[in-house]
């Protein structure tokens, strides 16, 4: 494994992912090398082997040289593991650099894990803002790899943190920022975990009434097993057996009356723990990583219950659940119903739940909020051109100097200025086709997101109070449902209007309002909507290629302006340069791009 714990902070994000790349593959060359190697040799010692035993059925002698070869093989095989592991780990190591490199060259959209299900087609921004699906916010910070993880950063993006809280994330990203070391040990840790822990089946079995019985019934069962085996011993240097066999009956009899709670509740230990081992290697990775910032802190404290760390709690569990798995063992299984080995075994998981059960959530909780900050410091590495978002006092407020779009390649995102709060409280976006509008919306509130869930955002300097974000950008409609797209549309907004008269202010990012309608009742209803809107405290903007939008400012004493996009022609082509500007959009090009593609003739 590599062990790129610090990173020098003259290296761009793309070197390092870059040099530890070429690394691993390096060292995966060479552990394939001395993995042929090992074949090569077992197969060689495999041969003599069989040479010896020939010679030995043969002539009658040279069993030292086979037991010889046994040991050698045996000593290969368990050297030859060891690659194997190293070979594991490296190539999932390599698969680690290979995802940070493309994120870094805009290869990343479709690569990852999406988060569609955590998609809620009523949520105010989920949808509208990209959050989850190909190509979405999800993708680019995803790098959890536990259900747990996953789940918690899709919670985090679906909902603002306060500030405080916020600042306390970002201070425990930026710690965690430069340490590729732990994040490679929770990648590899958490790889292994993802396809086997079920964090809601452990939860409930953690969280369901122990049915242990009474603390005497160990000590029944177990003076009954020790009685039967003696009595086995006596019988046979005495040669009766009465006494033995009496103590068959009771002890069989004893142990199908506990079979008839003993199979359910070896079943739910069984479907609930699966991979115990690995979900400990998480947790032995949280417990060792020195931490300073007070939330990281506070987590690792979350994680130990009575002195006791998880993850021993945890190799504990999966002890008692190996040895319940080995009761299939045919030895076993003929020894169990006289010396009751699952009941024992059950027994033992349920003190084990009594005790600790109830700390499970919370230990998934720190393993998904954990696996959460480090995707948040991965995405800080990879973009140090990103700054820190500022909460400011005065609400509404939303400040921004040359922010873009996150998910835009750097190559494509242009920086815009913006300024919401204090006496301006709405602006008119008009602009004609593909000039950009929709797109700058969208930045603007996956930017809110961003900060407000720890994360830096895309702009030189950000200054916002807290927001509740909502949006109307692509609303779709529904065949199955009957639902048109302007009722969808007008549900949403009444969701964003319900919203703007709680107690947080409201972020609203509206899209080509109320299409779905004639000019006069979308001038009508747009503006009643906005003036409700701006009354409740809420700032926000709204796009639009119908000009007669861009009157609204006039009777909105001050509290409105009209900013556009705005193109060019240029060697008979359209020229967009996606740059704000005051006043109202002068061009269109609806004609001209229905002639560029032959739509219409000159």
């Amino acid at each position: 494994m590599s062990e790129p714990d610090k990173n020098p902070e003259a290296e761009p994000p793309q070197a390092t992912y870059r040099r530890l790349l070429d690394k691993n593959i390096a060292e995966l060359s060479s552990q394939e090398r001395r993995d042929r190697y090992f074949i090569f040799t077992k197969i060689a010692v495999c041969l003599a082997a069989i040479g010896v035993l020939l010679w030995f059925l043969h002539a009658g002698h040279g069993i030292w040289m086979l037991c010889v070869a046994a040991v050698l093989f045996a000593a290969l095989a368990v050297a030859h593991e060891r690659v194997l592991k190293s070979i594991r780990i490296t190539r999932m190591l390599i698969a680690f650099y290979r995802r940070g490199t493309a994120r870094l060259e805009d290869r990343w959209a479709g690569t990852g894990e999406g988060g569609d299900r955590f998609l809620d087609p009523a949520h105010p921004y989920a949808r509208d803002l990209d959050i989850f699906g190909k190509g979405s916010l999800f993708e680019l910070l995803c790098t959890c790899r536990t259900r747990a993880g996953e789940e918690t950063l899709a919670r985090w993006l679906l909902e603002s943190a306060a500030p405080e809280e916020v600042v306390a994330r970002q201070a425990a990203v930026e710690e965690l920022r430069d340490r590729l070391g732990f994040r490679e040990r929770l990648f590899l840790a958490g790889g292994r975990v993802r396809a086997g822990v079920d964090p809601d089946a452990l939860i409930a079995w953690g969280e369901g009434v122990p049915t242990i019985g009474p603390r005497s019934l160990t000590f029944i069962l177990l003076f009954l097993a020790i009685l039967w085996a003696a009595s086995g011993i006596c019988g046979i240097a005495s040669g009766s057996y009465d006494f033995f066999f009496a103590l068959c009956i009771v002890n069989i009899g004893v142990n199908r009356y506990l079979l008839k709670t003993e199979d359910a509740l070896i079943g739910a230990i069984e479907a609930a723990t699966k991979d115990l081992g690995l979900l400990a290697e998480v947790l032995i990775a949280l417990e060792q990583e020195e931490l300073r910032s007070q939330k990281l802190r506070n987590l690792q404290a979350a994680l130990k219950i009575n002195g006791v760390s998880p993850s021993r709690a945890v190799k504990k569990l999966k002890r008692i659940v190996q040895g319940i798995e080995s009761r299939r063992n045919l030895l076993v299984r003929v020894f169990d119903g006289f010396i009751f080995y699952s009941a024992q075994l059950t027994i033992m998981a349920g003190r084990w739940r009594r005790k600790f059960g109830p700390s499970i959530r919370g230990w998934l909780a720190v393993v998904g909020e954990m696996e959460t900050l480090v995707a948040l410091a991965g995405y800080t590495f990879e973009h140090p051109d990103h700054c820190w978002p500022e909460f400011a006092d005065t609400s509404p407020w939303f400040e921004a100097e040359s922010l873009s779009h996150p998910l835009l390649p750097a190559d494509k995102a242009i920086p815009n200025d913006l300024q919401l709060g204090a006496g301006l409280r709405l602006i008119i976006l008009s602009g004609p086709n593909m000039s950009g509008k929709s797109t700058f919306v969208r930045g603007i509130g996956v930017n809110a997101v961003l900060a407000q869930c720890g994360a830096p955002v895309r702009a030189k300097r950000l200054r916002m109070s807290p927001l509740a974000v909502g949006a109307s950008i692509c609303v779709l409609d529904s065949l199955q449902g009957g639902v048109s797209r302007f009722y969808a549309e007008i549900k949403r907004l009444k969701v964003i209007s319900e919203m703007a008269r709680r107690a947080a202010p409201v972020l609203f990012l509206l899209d080509e309002l109320l299409l779905g309608t004639n000019s006069n009742d979308r001038l009508a209803g747009t503006q009643y909507l906005v003036n409700e809107l701006v009354k409740v405290g809420a700032i926000g903007m709204v796009t639009t290629h119908d000009l007669a939008l861009t009157r609204i400012p006039e009777s909105m004493d001050g509290k409105a302006r009209n900013l556009h996009f705005e193109d060019r022609l240029e060697d008979g082509r359209l020229v967009f340069d996606y740059k704000l500007k005051s006043g109202v959009v002068q061009t269109s090009n609806a004609l001209r791009l229905m002639q560029s593609i032959g739509l219409i003739r000159e």
